[in-house]
């Protein structure tokens, strides 16, 4: 039954990892698709004044933050970095409830 329990739980972490990486990618193509098609309508439109620049800064730098944190890179937003912090907050919890007893 535990191992059943152990196999199910690591099964649900494991597509909900597939999820957040498959986000990630659906956010890089869309990026890419997006920003060429703004590259060709400026150069159409306004080829003296190159604005698609702008928005492909702004969403580039989202991009970048969701790819650092969907691969673990973020020091602050981390599986690693969660986990951490619930023990530490449990830890606490269970510290002050043997306190008051």
């Amino acid at each position: 039954m535990e191992n059943n329990y152990q196999n199910e739980e690591r099964y649900f972490k494991a597509q909900k990892r597939v999820e957040e990486i498959k986000g990630f990618y659906g956010n890089l193509i869309s990026y890419f698709v997006v920003n060429s098609g703004l590259l060709v309508l400026n150069l159409l439109t306004s080829p003296r004044h190159l604005w698609f620049f702008w928005p492909m800064l702004g969403w580039g730098i989202g991009v970048v933050f969701h790819g650092l944190k969907v691969f673990n890179c973020m020091p602050f937003f981390g599986k690693d970095w969660e986990e951490k912090k619930i023990k530490e907050l449990m830890d606490k919890e269970k510290t002050n409830n043997e306190t008051w007893k």
